[in-house]
């Protein structure tokens, strides 16, 4: 132990001499601490409280003779002292234990200002029979229980136990006796608590033992046939024993004897402060006593001081107090440990400081400044593997970047790697971290570490670098597996997918990975790299494109509808963007999903690309095709053969092309008609495709059959028409006015209109086509012949002869309808001659009635008898009531009123009017009619403006 080095981390916290309060009368026999205050016992039995400071008090008298031992409770302000007091009887002895409540005083009537004596116990009894105390100790089992143990001379030990001021219980241990010799005094006691066990242990000069208190009756269990005297007993904060014996000092567990340090001399003194073994030592060579303070972890003494003749020593107030027999007191506290530490700094003890650091616990970043201190001590002496060790006990709480400068200045890749795999070993590495770690890899060449470090992971995720930097540097450098690695186990399927495809050229590896990825994380990538994808493998791609879009014979296994589970998968639509340059490739992948998926939500989006491709004039991009890469291919082979022989075989290439490409337009214009006509049936309501912009695509690109479909299907006939007479299609629009200019069809005649219309402007010879269209016009007599000359004379090229049998069958028409009105305007002029020589008849002339017989009942007329203006005559009996009108006449009478009742109705539906003007051919003879019938009221004789109507508001003036 002589080779401990010595070091002074206390200090006398008392500079000036200080010493017991003078109100301390007696020589002091015990002493305690807790609570603040030191409390001491004399041998005149008075008892004082010795505050910070050294500062007196109070005292009292707890005895009457003197006070043996006592001690201070710490979980309550109670002091338990054991003294002797003046004997009341011969049977009793004088040794009795008192428990004093020190936050109560006496009543102010009573002859003392002591504390209240809450409970007072004779030690002795017959039962218990008395000896010489040697050792005494309290343990504070609960809040009021009480288990205090009494060491005697005779090697038993007395306990009691309960509650304070209530009823407690006793009971005797005896400690082992040796051969031969009479029972040793119990030197020393030490309580050990763990958990719910309670172990005592006991102390004599020949032997060491423990007792297990949970055992009914206790058992003992002999440790060690050593001992030691009184004072040199003591416990440690892990509850272990120690004695001290002149050899050493020796310490014990429950189970037996553990380490023992070999300080030599007598141990006056022992004790237990923060982890520090106290020992007052006097060597009996020099006749010097000695106060050693012992840092047992790290094997260095912490304090030596040379003292007197100690008489006490205990602990408080953060401190360690020496009492001497003079009653001068030695207060020693430990420094700070910062002072520690700087200490040992300024002689480079920088092992020691850490070892001191690790063994008081201090705070994780204290230890880091030591660790750094010592680092840079180590680098400054060039020592840079021992220096890195350091620095690396420092992370997460050293800033990595003062590490790694000065190993990047000093060149020392290697300590610089080491760290940077320690510093992700622990997850503290940032994203530069991770590059310059890798960096230093593959500078190195170490493929082996490289290895190890990218695919020694513990689990799927679980990475200690980060993911994006580490596929960066590696793709970088050139470590492509590397690269792919990482970004394999990490899920970054993006990151995989972009080194296959634009560092390496691996496209079938790509693309059956992406077969192997979830539908939705397959989706994701291959719309991020379909473009190269379609570019390089088409064929392989569109499948791929299918099984995601149609997923055939999942929706069997999921158990859901085909229409519901084409709804949860991807559109088609999603991926037209990787199709850009290409196409072609896009024709075939929505042809193949569309024979396969019939009712896609995206089904109208699929016809109108569809539309759009099929009605394109040429399907491809001159900058970016695979068609036209191979068509320059071509066109520089053909360069060669022009060389050698001649331009013709140039020309023969060029006109198959265009052949080709012919073909391919006409197919696929065949394609988009039929897909024009299929999606939209005869049953279909609206079709399956956007119908502006099919039109618009057919404009543009001059597809006459889809537009003509199309208006067809909106009923467009005058736009029909129009694309027959823009391509000056004669056969083709006639053919068409005869499909839609029936009515009875829902056709239109007035296309025919529109047609003679055409002709009669068109400025050329169509006098064929004109006479069928003229048959047309007079078989359903669609226009009136002044009208069809007039639009016909605009024409220069027609001549007469063209109307010429038209005219003529229409005069002819015209002739006998003429001479059909004329002969209806005679018997009209002659009937209502007749009717007019009949009323001024009947105004002017008599009446000569020579009916003989009634008209009703046949019978002979006789008077009196009813004559009418219709020559009846009539019985007035056969009449009734009804003089006034003639029975026979009066139903065709009333059948003429209710006609002419329903004319003068009709005359106020104004909009029937109009709309059989509207309707009718001829919309003159309509009025005509009107007029003829009486429906239209006449004008006022006066001729005072022709709009002015009649009073009832029922005739229309014309």
């Amino acid at each position: 132990m002589y080779q401990w080095r010595k070091f002074e981390f206390f200090e006398e916290k008392s500079p000036q001499k200080s010493s017991i309060a003078e109100q301390v009368t007696g020589k002091i026999q015990c002493c305690s601490s807790g609570r603040g205050k030191i409390v001491v016992g004399c041998d005149n039995g008075g008892v004082h409280l010795i505050d910070r400071g050294f500062k007196y008090v109070y005292g009292f008298q707890a005895h009457a003779l003197s006070v043996m031992f006592l001690q201070q409770l710490k979980q309550r302000n109670f002091l338990v002292t054991i003294g002797e007091d003046e004997q009341t009887s011969l049977q009793q002895s004088t040794i009795c234990l008192k428990v004093f409540d020190l936050d109560k005083m006496q009543p102010e009537g009573s002859s003392t200002t002591s504390p209240l004596c809450v409970k007072e116990l004779n030690i002795f009894t017959n039962q218990y029979p008395e000896s010489k105390i040697t050792s005494f100790l309290v343990l504070e089992e609960t809040h009021r229980t009480l288990l205090i143990s009494i060491g005697l001379d005779n090697g038993s030990i007395y306990c009691i136990q309960g509650e304070i001021a209530r009823h407690v219980s006793r009971f005797q241990l005896q400690v082992e006796s040796i051969s031969g010799k009479s029972s040793d005094s119990v030197t020393g006691l030490g309580f050990r608590v763990d958990g719910r066990a309670l172990q005592l242990f006991a102390v004599t000069p020949a032997s060491v033992s423990v007792f297990n208190l949970q055992d009914q009756p206790p058992r003992r269990n002999t440790l060690d046939q050593i001992g030691c005297e009184v004072n040199s007993v003591a416990m440690s904060d892990r509850s272990e024993l120690i004695i001290g014996r002149p050899e050493a000092i020796y310490f014990y567990e429950v189970d037996g004897r553990g380490p023992c340090w070999a300080f030599e001399g007598e141990k006056k003194f022992l004790g237990w402060f923060r982890g520090y073994l106290l020992c007052v030592i006097a060597d009996q060579r020099t006749l010097k006593t000695t106060f050693n303070i012992y840092d047992l972890k790290n094997r260095l003494i912490a304090h030596c001081i040379p003292v007197k003749d100690v008489s006490h020593m205990l602990c408080e107030w953060g401190n360690i107090i020496l009492i001497m027999s003079d009653k001068s007191v030695l207060c020693v506290g430990e420094k700070d440990m910062e002072s520690k530490l700087d200490m040992l700094f300024k002689k480079n003890l920088y092992t020691v400081a850490i070892n001191l650091v690790h063994s008081q616990q201090a705070d994780a970043a204290a230890t880091a400044e030591v660790l750094r201190k010592y680092g840079d001590h180590l680098y400054g002496k060039q020592d840079y593997d021992e220096a890195m060790a350091q620095y690396i006990n420092t992370i997460g709480h050293l800033e990595p970047s003062y590490v790694i400068q000065k190993f990047l200045d000093a060149q020392r890749i290697y300590n610089l790697t080491n760290y940077l795999e320690n510093l992700h070993e622990k997850g503290l590495a940032s994203k530069d971290h991770t590059t310059l770690l890798l960096n230093c890899y593959t500078k190195l060449k170490d493929i082996e570490k490289l290895n190890v470090f990218i695919k020694s992971e513990d689990g799927i995720g679980e990475h200690k670098f980060d993911v994006e930097t580490a596929i960066r540097v590696c793709r970088a450098a050139g470590y492509h597996e590397h690269a792919m690695y990482v970004a394999k186990k990490a899920g970054r399927h993006e990151w995989y997918l972009k080194i296959l495809l634009e560092d390496l050229a691996m496209y079938d590896e790509a693309l059956e990975y992406i077969s192997s990825l979830e539908p939705s994380q397959a989706g994701i990538t291959i719309k991020e790299y379909g473009k190269i994808l379609v570019e390089h493998k088409p064929t392989e791609t569109i499948k791929i494109l299918l099984r995601l879009c149609t997923e055939e014979g999942e929706s069997t296994k999921r158990g859901t509808s085909n229409g519901t589970y084409i709804s949860m998968l991807p559109s088609p639509v999603d991926f037209l963007n990787i199709f850009t340059h290409h196409p072609k490739s896009l024709m075939d992948f929505l042809e193949k999903y569309a024979s396969k998926v019939k009712d896609s939500p995206a089904q109208v989006e699929i016809h109108n690309t569809l539309l759009e491709l099929y009605l394109s004039i040429d399907l491809n991009f001159p900058s970016m095709s695979v068609d036209n890469i191979d068509e320059l291919s071509l066109e520089s082979r053909s360069l060669t053969l022009d060389s050698a022989s001649g331009v013709e075989s140039n020309g023969k290439l060029d006109d198959g092309k265009n052949m080709d490409r012919e073909k391919d337009r006409l197919v696929r214009r065949e394609k988009g008609l039929s897909l024009l006509k299929g999606s939209w049936s005869s049953d279909m309501e609206h079709p399956l495709y956007d119908v502006d912009l099919a039109i618009i695509l057919c404009e543009m690109n001059a597809f006459k059959e889809g537009l003509l479909f199309l208006y067809e299907k909106l009923k467009l006939y005058k736009e029909v028409i129009a694309c027959y007479m823009q391509a000056h299609d004669h056969e083709g629009l006639i053919a068409c006015c005869k499909k839609l200019g029936v009515s009875s069809t829902g056709g239109d005649p007035s296309l025919w209109w529109d047609v003679l219309k055409y002709f009669g402007e068109l400025g050329e010879d169509c006098s064929k086509e004109v006479k069928e269209v003229l048959t047309y016009i007079e078989r359903d007599d669609i226009l009136p012949p002044i009208i069809v000359l007039q639009t016909l004379s605009r024409n220069p090229c027609l001549s007469l002869s063209v109307v010429k049998d038209y005219i003529a069958r229409k005069l002819e028409q015209e002739s006998k309808l003429i001479e059909e009105d004329h002969q209806s305007i005679e018997k009209y002029q002659q009937d209502t001659a007749t009717m007019r020589k009949e009323i001024q008849d009947l105004r002017t002339n008599a009446r000569i009635f020579q009916l003989s017989k009634c008209t009703a009942c046949t019978f002979t007329l006789d008077l009196p008898a009813v004559h009418f203006m219709c020559m009846h005559s009539f019985h007035q009996h056969c009449l009734g009531d009804n003089e006034k009108e003639c029975p026979e006449c009066a139903p065709e009478y009333r059948s003429v009123s209710e006609m002419k009742r329903r004319l003068e109705l009709n005359s106020k539906d104004h909009d029937r009017f109009f709309q059989q003007v509207k309707s009718s051919k001829d919309g003159f003879s309509v009025i005509a009619e009107y007029f003829g019938k009486g429906i239209v009221s006449k004008t006022h004789a006066n001729g005072i403006g022709s709009n002015q109507r009649s009073g009832n508001g029922s005739s229309i003036d014309f």
